[in-house]
C-alpha cells in the first residue's frame, strides 16, 4: 500500500451556510419542519433569503464541515464537492483552501448557482435546514479523483448528497477506489429524512461498501425501522467495521466488532446552535482513527469536537480544536 499523503478526503455537497435566529412563529408561517433538512428549489431559497433575519453566510456542507474540524484537530484533510464559479463559489472555495484543505473539484459549467443552505436557529438551539442543491448535485464521478482517494487512509461519504443518482455513481466510484487502495469508506446517513427515502439503498450501501457508519440514534433506528436503540445496535454491529452512534446529551457509542465503548458527553456551559454536531463529531472520531487512536479515544476526540460546535454560532470551530485536545490529555 503506498504511503497515504492525507488523513480523510470528505465527498459532498459544496454548500455555503447562511444562519439566522428565527422563532417558532417563522417556522410556522413559512410552513418549515423543524429540526429536519430540507430540499427546496432556487424560488424558494430566493423567497426565504429575502424573509430570513440578518445572517450569516459561510462555506458549509456536511462533509466538507467535517473535513474544516478535522483540520482544526491538526488532520491533512481534502475535500471534493461542485460549486460554480459565482459569489459564493468563490466564498466556499477560498473558506476552505484558508483552511490548508485540498480541494481542486473542477467547478460546474453550467449556470445553475451555487448551493446554499438557509439555517434557522431557534431560541431552544434546534437548527431548521432549507437546501438548494445547486450545482453541488451536479457531482458525478468525472469528479473523483483516484489519486486523491487512493492517497487519503479514509474516504468520507455525506448522506445528503445521495439524492441525485450522478453522485450515487461517484459515491461507489469512490468506495471502490479506496478499496483497491486498500483504505477505509466511511458513510454519515446524515438525517433521518435520507434514511427515510433511501433505506434500502443505504443499508445496501451500508453492508457493501462501508467500514465505519456514523450515525445519530434516530437515523439507525430509521436505517433498520426498529423501536429500541439496543436493537439498532445489534443490527449494524454485523454490517461493517465500525458504527459511531451518536445520543446527544447520552453521549455516543462505539461499537466493533465485539468491542462496544460507551462514550460520555462532554459538558457544555449553554447550547447555542447545533448545526454541525454531527459533522464534528465524525471529524473528532476520524481524526483519532486516522492517528491510529483507540476507538474509545476517538469517541472523546469527536466529543470534544462536537461540543464546541454547538456552543456557538455556526457549524465551524471558533477554539482550535487541537487546544481543546491537547487540554484534555488526547
Amino acid at each position: 500500500m503506498a504511503e497515504a499523503r492525507s488523513d480523510v478526503v470528505g465527498i459532498g455537497n459544496a454548500i455555503v451556510d447562511v444562519l439566522a435566529h428565527a422563532d417558532e412563529k417563522f417556522l410556522v408561517k413559512h410552513n418549515l419542519a423543524k429540526g429536519a433538512m430540507t430540499l427546496i428549489d432556487d424560488d424558494r431559497a430566493a423567497a426565504l433569503y429575502d424573509a430570513m433575519a440578518p445572517a450569516v453566510e459561510c462555506s458549509g456542507g456536511s462533509a466538507a464541515n467535517t473535513i474544516a474540524c478535522l483540520a482544526s484537530l491538526g488532520g491533512d484533510g481534502a475535500f471534493i464537492g461542485k460549486v460554480n464559479h459565482d459569489q459564493l463559489g468563490d466564498i466556499f472555495r477560498h473558506d476552505i483552501r484558508s483552511l490548508g484543505i485540498t480541494f481542486e473539484t473542477e467547478p460546474s459549467t453550467d449556470e445553475t448557482q451555487t448551493a446554499r443552505c438557509l439555517i434557522f436557529v431557534t431560541p431552544d438551539a434546534e437548527r431548521t435546514m432549507q437546501t438548494f442543491l445547486g450545482a453541488s448535485a451536479s457531482l458525478g464521478p468525472a469528479d473523483v479523483n483516484p489519486d486523491i482517494i487512493a492517497a487519503a487512509k479514509v474516504t468520507y461519504l455525506e448522506g445528503y448528497l445521495w439524492d441525485p443518482p450522478s453522485a450515487k455513481q461517484a459515491f461507489i466510484e469512490a468506495a471502490d477506489l479506496a478499496h483497491e487502495a486498500d483504505r477505509l469508506v466511511s458513510l454519515s446517513l446524515s438525517d433521518p429524512f435520507c434514511v427515510d427515502r433511501y433505506r434500502d439503498e443505504f443499508r445496501d450501501l451500508v453492508e457493501q461498501h462501508i467500514d465505519v457508519v456514523f450515525a445519530n440514534e434516530d437515523e439507525i433506528l430509521s436505517l433498520y425501522q426498529v423501536d429500541t436503540f439496543d436493537d439498532a445496535l445489534q443490527h449494524v454491529r454485523g454490517y461493517c467495521k465500525i458504527a459511531a452512534l451518536t445520543r446527544s446529551e447520552k453521549g455516543s457509542v462505539i461499537i466493533s466488532g465485539e468491542e462496544v465503548h460507551v462514550i460520555d458527553a462532554e459538558k457544555v456551559e449553554q447550547v447555542v446552535d447545533t448545526t454541525g454536531a454531527g459533522d464534528a463529531y465524525a471529524a473528532g472520531f476520524l481524526y483519532g482513527l486516522t492517528q491510529g487512536k483507540p476507538l474509545d479515544v476517538c469517541g472523546r476526540l469527536g466529543g470534544i469536537a462536537s461540543a464546541e460546535v454547538i456552543s456557538h454560532f455556526g457549524a465551524r470551530p471558533e477554539t482550535p480544536l487541537n487546544e481543546l485536545a491537547a487540554a484534555k490529555g488526547l
